[in-house]
């Protein structure tokens, strides 16, 4: 069952599992929104042990959610995030997890696509304990007003982990190589784990056409023992 709330900042998060639960997480959106695939990972991770924290980020455009192919409707709500927006949705989604019970050392951040590199921009906040990062893209060219993640890098301020496929066109290995050259320079543990068989959206199995069921069971279950690892327990 999902439950909805809007914290006291005014982000509107769904929430997933039990306050009672070892560890919060926050869960971050595809650039489709929070459809029925973001719903299934987040109770997926509550059955994990994990209260769960998904906040709408397209939030001041509607909430909307698109379909796989709707490119064209996703652009634009896109377009609607930037660097101060994010951070307080992300505030929002930490807070309202503080006020459960847990400190940020006991909240994760997970991100798909677009929410990949969100989780990137989290670590840098200092609002989590650990972060893993599902082929999340501006490695090499800044978006949503952030610096690219290369330089972003240099300020990760807690564990992360980065899960990429070699056959994603947006995202190619050598800018992969180049985030995990950038990120093992910074003060925290950092890896990078690339699947040699896998594409963009590699974890999403509503869209079959890029779906890897072998990928995406060893990156959510290296994402789980990451964040056993790195994530005290409240």
């Amino acid at each position: 069952m999902t439950t909805r709330i809007v914290t006291d900042n005014g982000t509107p998060i769904q929430v997933f599992g039990s306050p009672e639960a070892p560890r919060g997480l926050i869960v971050l959106q595809e650039a489709f929104g929070i459809t029925d695939h973001i719903r299934e990972v987040s109770q997926r991770f509550a059955h994990e042990g994990y209260y769960v924290a998904a906040p709408e980020l397209f939030h001041r455009v509607g909430s909307p959610e698109f379909g796989y192919d709707d490119y064209a409707s996703v652009a634009p709500a896109m377009a609607s995030l930037n660097p101060d927006g994010l951070a307080e949705d992300l505030t929002g989604a930490a807070t309202f997890l503080n006020a459960a019970g847990y400190p940020n050392a006991s909240i994760g951040v997970v991100g798909y696509c677009m929410g990949g590199s969100v989780a990137f921009y989290a670590d840098t906040l200092g609002l989590v304990g650990a972060a893993a990062t599902f082929y999340g893209g501006g490695v090499a060219t800044g978006r949503f007003g952030l610096a690219p993640l290369v330089e972003l890098a240099a300020s990760l301020r807690a564990p992360w982990l980065g899960l990429y496929g070699d056959l994603d066109q947006g995202i190619p290995p050598e800018d992969v190589e180049a985030l995990r050259t950038a990120a093992s320079a910074s003060h925290v543990t950092t890896e990078i784990v690339r699947y040699p068989n896998a594409n963009h959206g590699f974890n999403c199995d509503a869209r079959p056409a890029a779906y890897n069921a072998d990928a995406s069971a060893d990156a959510t279950q290296r994402t789980l023992e990451f964040f056993a690892a790195n994530l005290t327990v409240k």
